[in-house]
């Protein structure tokens, strides 16, 4: 019989994205880890001065979900 393994006890996992002019791509990867099963994560995702719109898309998921982290 598996234990349950609450929240609190789990250790958080640090995923870091480096981006660059990835506008296209970016939102289908942010979706795609935020879909994992394990929820104790946070998402840093560092912008290397992209010149299209992948800011702002980054930007948008940071304001709407706590474990995006943004970094310009």
């Amino acid at each position: 019989m598996e234990a349950q393994i609450k929240e609190s006890e789990m250790k958080k996992v640090s995923i870091i994205i480096p981006v660059y002019n990835s506008e296209k791509y970016i939102e289908k990867t942010l979706e795609s880890v935020l879909g994992q099963t394990y929820e104790n994560i946070e998402i840093i995702v560092i912008n290397d001065g992209s010149k299209d719109g992948t800011g702002a898309v980054i930007d948008r998921y940071a304001a709407r979900d706590h474990r995006v982290k943004a970094i310009h």
